[in-house]
């Protein structure tokens, strides 16, 4: 599940590797993409968000991609089964983890982060390029899993539930709801709990922290006793984050599809503060 530099420094030029530079800036998209054609490791290719990883239409900002759309584009990424990815960003990987949730839900198992992603990767001088790569289209089979994901009416029947858990990735000050920068409404889901996505990496180093210590922090939040655990955040994108972590902790835990941006556009639906 975590690759980390030195293993795909070394693994560069194998060619059953993808590697995917999933970089995103929330409050100017197209950062992503610029800053990929400045700068990315050697033999990587560019996924945006918005746009590749992203329905048109659906709950919330950022719907799961249909099957034959996400079909076409891995295609188009010389993805197959054959395939081995490694996803990386710049920010702990908040966005590299929605393309580690999108190709497992879409039945592809052969998919990593890169641990410390791109801050780690050119901290240590690694190799970088300008250059973009020319890929051979292959064919990817689509195997989705519909059980891995919760819609707002699921949501709104497992309030209040005992057995279950809802843990909210954005940052303390959203889930409380002190700022809300770009939902109609601001606070949290009734009932859930603040997990930041960001908690989960160091800060400086952008490195996951260690198992013992995602354990803890996790165990907190009454992960141990909940017969079922929903993650949302904003959109459905940094909920992935803490469903990678969920999961190296040997835990599984569904995805809110439309999340937040879903919930909080509903006037009949309650908000916590």
């Amino acid at each position: 599940m975590l690759a980390d530099t030195q293993w795909l420094s070394n693994h560069l030029n194998d060619p059953n590797l993808r590697i995917v530079d999933c970089r995103y800036v929330l409050s100017k998209p197209s950062d992503g993409k610029k800053a990929y054609l400045e700068s990315h490791i050697p033999g990587a290719i560019h996924l945006d968000i918005d746009q590749d990883l992203a329905a048109r239409e659906g709950p919330g900002r950022h719907p799961i991609p249909r099957t034959t759309d996400f079909s076409i584009t891995m295609s188009n990424a010389g993805i197959d089964q054959t395939i081995t990815v490694v996803a990386y960003d710049d920010v702990g990987g908040a966005y590299a983890a929605r393309l580690w949730w999108l190709l497992r839900y879409f039945g592809h198992e052969k998919v990593a982060l890169l641990n410390g992603g791109w801050t780690k990767w050119a901290t240590e001088g690694r190799p970088v390029t300008k250059e973009v790569p020319k890929i051979k289209a292959r064919s990817f089979k689509a195997s989705p899993h519909p059980d891995w994901v919760v819609n707002k009416e699921q949501v709104k029947k497992m309030i209040p539930c005992e057995n279950c858990l809802l843990i909210d990735a954005r940052s303390p000050e959203r889930y409380r709801g002190e700022v809300e920068p770009i939902d109609k409404k601001a606070g949290h889901i009734p009932g859930a709990k603040n997990a930041p996505f960001a908690n989960n990496v160091d800060p400086t180093t952008k490195e996951f922290k260690n198992v013992e210590e995602l354990k803890k922090q996790f165990e907190t939040l009454g992960v141990k006793q909940a017969k079922e655990i929903i993650s949302y955040c904003g959109s459905g994108v940094t909920a992935c984050h803490n469903i990678f972590v969920l999961k190296l902790l040997g835990l599984d835990a569904k995805l809110y599809e439309g999340s937040w941006s879903d919930w909080s556009n509903d006037p009949n639906l309650p908000a916590e503060k």
